[in-house]
């Protein structure tokens, strides 16, 4: 097999974005691999790139593969599209003490619910691979 150019790793990243099986297919060594990122700026930003892209692909892949399940009456995909998309069904954090109610200040109230919308926004961008909300 003849050895790949780095635009041919590039390539296969987008369609396969994990490192090892990337290299197989391409016929070059991690080291190799990780030799070309460390002393190539732009082929790293190429690589990393194209390895977002990738687990966009396989991403999509997934939702699909989940949307047929639902249609099929796949009740574990039921039950994990509706936790995750669906306010009513996704899971609630509850605090309770022994104490029964404690007041909070003002300030611990605000702090609390900045510190809830940061989580929320974090968790939102972590689902959407980094983007912002959509």
């Amino acid at each position: 097999m003849k050895k790949a150019s780095k635009s041919t790793v590039v390539k296969q990243l987008k369609k396969t974005p994990i490192v090892q099986v990337s290299c197989k297919k391409v016929g070059i060594s991690r080291a190799t691999f990780y030799r070309w990122k460390k002393e190539d700026k732009k082929f790293a930003q190429d690589v990393e790139a194209a390895i977002e892209e990738g687990l966009g692909l396989i991403n999509d892949m997934a939702e699909s593969q989940l949307i047929t399940a639902i249609k099929e009456g796949n009740l574990t995909g039921i039950i994990f599209w509706l936790k995750n998309h669906h306010r009513q069904y996704s899971p609630k954090l509850e605090v309770t003490t022994k104490d029964g109610d404690i007041p909070l200040t003002e300030e611990q109230k605000i702090l609390i619910k900045k510190s809830l919308a940061m989580a929320y926004r974090d968790n939102k961008k972590e689902e959407n691979n980094g983007q912002p909300n959509k």
